[in-house]
């Protein structure tokens, strides 16, 4: 007999999606995950932004591509979409109708844009004062820029990210460069999951929603982290390091004699370790390089001395021999051989999902690996409007209702 499913930490939490392309989706895909119901907004015809930033689209059972973006599925998964049209005032009272049903509204509007509708944070907190509202912009609902559109590409420069990423300026390739994913973007989603969960506690506890105000720059800045706290400390804002670590040495890339990688030191064991495998104990003893702190401050000495040694062995033989004793390090894998590693596949890191338009969707599954309620991959990535029927009949609307509705053009 089969088990029924595992309970889920958030079942019974009802989430209203007004966001789209990926702080405020990777959020609430986070929120499904766990288990909330989450029924996302979106726009008829065209819905979230992203569900046509492809190519990559997803293939069909014959290879042929569908509507349906790659950037689109990966982060809308166990939600349901309602495709209603906010701009027509029976789709603002559709909207406001379900937010008297749900424990959370997430949104990405621009600061002031859901007023016109009556939907903004403070018009539904005073009809409805047990919601949490988490509005997620590109600089918060306050301050000189909050009427700035956000983008993670603008964010990463002005919030100091590309200052310190990126290959040193007087080596080839030097310059600013921005992180390969859209951090601020993925981090904003997180630190929002993070407050949603804290403002429900509170809610529990107290009876009283509250609004989250998220800013993509503001998270930012608190991604820094030991960058912000190394500058704040010192007065002297740290620059760009390429590969190297700013507080730690030997923390890098190295080229082996048929290939580059990894070498992450984390300690006066390690880097000893480390020497005696590169046949070369007496740099350990070295006054200059016995601790992390003089190995930093004679880096430009020491790494050189690195280098050399590191380039006559192959990839292989250094992996097996750092590993073996325990020194941190790793290959560089492309996203293919990530994905298909060992440990990716014993940590289930790749999930296959019924798609309507494909049975073979594939996701990246998330990291949350809870014993007792356990991530479900309950629904795949939903069509514009795939549910539209089903949620509205829930929230109590009529089939006359809903047809009339539609051929208004109001849903989809």
């Amino acid at each position: 007999m089969q088990q029924p499913p595992s309970p889920q930490a958030l079942a019974g939490v009802r989430v209203l999606d007004l966001s789209r392309v990926l702080a405020g989706p990777w959020c609430t895909q986070t929120l499904a995950d766990l288990g909330a119901d989450v029924i996302k907004i979106e726009r008829p015809g065209s819905g979230d932004d992203t569900r046509a930033w492809g190519p990559p689209y997803l293939q069909d059972g014959e290879g042929h591509d569908t509507s349906e973006a790659a950037y689109y599925l990966g982060a809308n998964r166990n939600k349901r979409s309602l495709a209603v049209d906010l701009s027509r005032p029976e789709g603002q009272a559709l909207v406001r109708r379900l937010a008297g049903q749900v424990d959370v509204l997430v949104e990405n509007f621009k600061v002031g844009d859901l007023a016109r509708y009556g939907l903004d944070a403070q018009s539904l907190r005073a009809e409805h004062p047990g919601l949490v509202i988490c509005s997620i912009t590109g600089f918060g609902q306050t301050g000189p820029y909050a009427e700035r559109a956000g983008y993670d590409y603008a964010i990463q420069g002005m919030g100091g990210l590309m200052s310190v990423t990126g290959e040193r300026d007087d080596l080839p390739g030097g310059g600013p460069q921005k992180v390969g994913v859209a951090v601020a973007d993925l981090f904003t989603g997180m630190y929002a999951t993070v407050a949603i969960l804290a403002a429900l506690r509170h809610r529990d506890a107290t009876g009283q929603g509250q609004i989250v105000d998220m800013a993509l720059f503001d998270t930012q800045l608190a991604m820094l982290a030991n960058l912000g706290s190394n500058y704040l400390c010192s007065g002297k804002a740290p620059g760009r390091m390429g590969n190297a670590h700013q507080n730690i040495v030997p923390y890098q890339v190295f080229e082996a004699s048929d290939g580059h990688l990894i070498v992450a030191v984390g300690n006066d064991r390690q880097f000893a370790k480390l020497c005696d495998i590169a046949g070369r104990p007496d740099w350990a003893a070295d006054p200059r390089f016995a601790t992390n702190a003089e190995r930093v401050r004679h880096r430009t000495v020491l790494v050189p001395l690195l280098e050399d040694a590191i380039r006559q062995r192959s990839r292989a033989h250094w992996l097996a021999a750092l590993e073996a004793a325990k020194v941190p390090c790793g290959p560089i894998n492309s996203i293919a051989e990530a994905l298909a590693d060992p440990q990716a596949q014993a940590r289930g890191a790749v999930v296959g999902m019924e798609h309507p338009l494909s049975p073979a969707l594939r996701v990246v599954a998330s990291p949350m690996k809870l014993s007792a309620t356990p991530v479900q991959y309950r629904q795949a990535p939903p069509l514009l409007g795939q549910h539209s029927d089903e949620v509205l009949r829930q929230a109590g609307c009529t089939a006359e209702q809903i047809a009339a509705w539609r051929e208004a053009g109001v849903i989809a």
